[in-house]
């Protein structure tokens, strides 16, 4: 009796996945036939969102040097990760002020996030780059609030932007969607725990691939 609730469980748990990572991953590939990323040596999944604000992963030291000869100043980190040294310094050494607005993985940020990422954006002296890990997920939901709230576009084409770059968590998706100018609410509660639920195993691999 045990086994078969035990494997209930395994099924219904990897139905919730496929479905959820299906969608999710259909949606992305439909939004990258417009494209939206472009290449940048040092820094994968590199995008203009503006002629402000560039996004992307965490870039290694060369790509940090090379935002900063595009003119980047200012690089917003949502990383919410405990990091190694080198890291930690490597936009430093290539003359980049780092501002560090802490997101969990899989989550979007939160409306004083967005509001101090759009201060920053405003205050900043040259380009501004924001990136997570894969800059995907974190980075697309920053990205997408703040061309909401700036008028530059919609919450669908700002969502679908971002999909274009790769496939955020269904929580984020949800988020992009439900922004509606400076307003960035959370997502409901169901979504949260479905969400949650169907990517711990990315979350699990990518603390792994952390260490």
């Amino acid at each position: 009796m045990i086994a078969w609730t035990l494997l209930g469980g395994v099924g219904a748990y990897g139905l919730t996945w496929l479905a959820v990572s299906g969608t999710i991953l259909g949606m992305s590939a439909m939004a990258r036939t417009g494209g939206e990323a472009t290449s940048l040596p040092g820094v994968p999944n590199f995008a203009r969102v503006d002629d402000r604000v560039l996004r992307g992963a965490a870039p290694s030291a060369e790509g940090y040097r090379r935002l900063a000869a595009l003119g980047v100043r200012t690089v917003v980190d949502l990383r919410a990760e405990r990091l190694p040294a080198s890291r930690s310094t490597a936009p430093g050494h290539a003359g980049l002020t780092v501002v560090r607005l802490p997101v969990r993985d899989g989550q979007p940020p939160s409306v004083e996030q967005v509001g101090r990422f759009m201060a920053v954006v405003q205050r900043a002296p040259g380009l501004v780059f924001v990136h997570c890990g894969a800059g995907v997920g974190r980075t697309g939901s920053m990205a997408a609030a703040y061309l909401v709230g700036t008028g530059q576009a919609d919450a669908a084409t700002a969502t679908r932007r971002s999909l274009a770059v790769g496939p955020p968590s269904l929580e984020q998706v949800v988020f992009m969607r439900r922004l509606h100018g400076t307003r960035a609410g959370r997502p409901p509660r169901l979504v949260v725990a479905l969400s949650r639920f169907a990517d711990s195993p990315r979350r699990s691999w990518a603390r792994l691939n952390h260490r």
